[in-house]
Parts: C-alpha cells; structure tokens; sequence
C-alpha cells in the first residue's frame, strides 16, 4: 500500500498577500472598516499600553493609510507575528 504524502501548509503562504498596519489609537477614525479586515473600531486589538493598534488587508493599501502620520509598516505576516509577540503587545504577565 502507498503511503499518501502530508501536505503541511506554510502559514506565510496562507497570507502571502495580506499586510499589517500599526498606528495610534487616535488615528482610528481614518479608519475605512470597509477596506480593512477589521470590522469596526471595537474589534481592533490594541498594545499592551492602549496606545496603538493595527489593521490588515490583502492585496493594495487603504487609500486612508496615505493620511496617517503615526504609521509604522506595512508588516508581511511574519513580521507582524514576530512584533506581536513582544511585551509591548502581549502582557508578559497575563495576571495583571
């Protein structure tokens, strides 16, 4: 009997298109919801501090993300993960 290969999918592939967009929370209402992953202002996950958040997207940038001054990116997939992963962005201490 053959054995069937497993096909383990690569999570960047799976997001290859999609990018990241960290900026402050005072810049939300730029926010188009319609052209972003997000859905509304409350779904917006913010840093540790509550000063900043992000949104995704797939294929071309917002065009709102021209008029924000506090932008860091776009991130790929990767990148973001690798950010959100630092203290500014998940309580090393979740009991706090």
């Amino acid at each position: 009997m053959d054995e069937i290969p497993i096909i383990h999918e690569d999570s960047g592939s799976l997001y290859s298109n999609r990018e990241y967009l960290i900026f402050n929370v005072n810049e939300i209402p730029l926010v188009d919801f319609n052209s972003v992953m997000e859905t509304s202002p409350e779904t917006l996950r913010r840093s540790v501090d509550g000063t900043k958040t992000f949104v995704k997207w797939e294929s071309q940038p917002p065009t709102f993300v021209a008029d924000m001054t506090t932008k860091e990116g776009p991130y790929t997939h990767d990148e973001i993960l690798v950010i959100l992963s630092t203290p500014e962005w998940t309580n090393p201490d979740p009991y706090m």
